[in-house]
């Protein structure tokens, strides 16, 4: 298996988080793609042999599509050779490249090719064309845009920096606290950022805060995992572990012995 990461160009900054690639071109392989809460909707194009399945509804998968915001356990899942490019979107983004209410997309993926006002069709023949990463980003990225300019939707700069307040205290701040810095009334702030986000500020900055300790579990691997719960601002470890096993379906401990075999 062959993974890689792409900068996203200058032009999708503002919406684009990171580009992902990975590819097995295994007859046997099976690949499962563990989908937990981070925050972070985005854009695949994929090809696999047998097909893609979103678990665990068990749904088959377009080779162009959008996934919102995910709240519960999920995951990609593809039996045999299988590649795939993912436009990794700031939490805002799915409404600017659809206009649509993001709630819509919680939990659940958007098939692209169903679009009528902008001609998806074209770009996947051209994406089907080529095995090149490099080559598939500047197409992804071509689409984009394009969607970005149909729709038009006005940006609100108070809602983006409501986010990178989030982000930067890894979800350990009140929304209080962050509502102070911009100026903003709690019930146009509440509006507002669920029309953007499709979560409420309190849920977004949970999933980040969650998003915080399954980072250190996986990069640290600690031995004491009350210290993972009190780092990432939890109030006890009965907090930290119904939290855990909220978004992965594991408990921290579970989380770690599975992952180790």
């Amino acid at each position: 298996m062959q993974e890689a990461n792409f900068i996203p160009p200058e032009a999708l900054r503002p919406y684009v988080n990171r580009i992902m690639v990975m590819e097995t071109s295994a007859v046997d392989a099976h690949t499962n793609v563990p989908l937990y809460a981070d925050g972070y909707p985005g854009i695949m194009f994929q090809q696999a042999t047998n097909g893609l399945y979103f678990l665990p509804k068990n749904k088959s998968l377009s080779e162009l599509f959008l996934y919102g915001q995910t709240l519960y356990p999920a995951s990609l899942d593809a039996q045999g050779p299988f590649n795939f490019i993912v436009f990794q979107l700031y939490p805002f983004a799915s409404k600017y490249l659809l206009d649509v209410d993001p709630k819509m997309l919680n939990d659940d993926c958007y098939d692209l090719l169903q679009l009528r006002h902008v001609d998806v069709e074209s770009f996947a023949v051209r994406l089907r064309s080529t095995q090149i990463f490099k080559e598939r980003v500047a197409i992804v990225s071509e689409l984009m845009l394009e969607l970005v300019a149909y729709n038009q939707v006005p940006h609100d700069d108070r809602i983006q920096k409501a986010i990178s307040i989030i982000l930067e205290h890894k979800g350990q701040t009140t929304i209080a606290a962050v509502r102070e810095q911009l100026f903003i009334t709690e019930r146009t702030f509440e509006r507002q950022f669920l029309a953007q986000v499709g979560l409420s500020p309190k849920q977004f900055a949970k999933i980040i805060q969650f998003k915080s300790s399954l980072r250190q579990l996986i990069e640290e691997r600690p031995d004491q995992l009350l210290d993972v719960g009190l780092d990432s601002g939890f109030s006890d470890q009965s907090h930290f572990i119904r939290s855990f096993k909220k978004y992965t379906g594991q408990t921290p401990s579970e989380f770690i012995r599975t992952s180790n075999a």
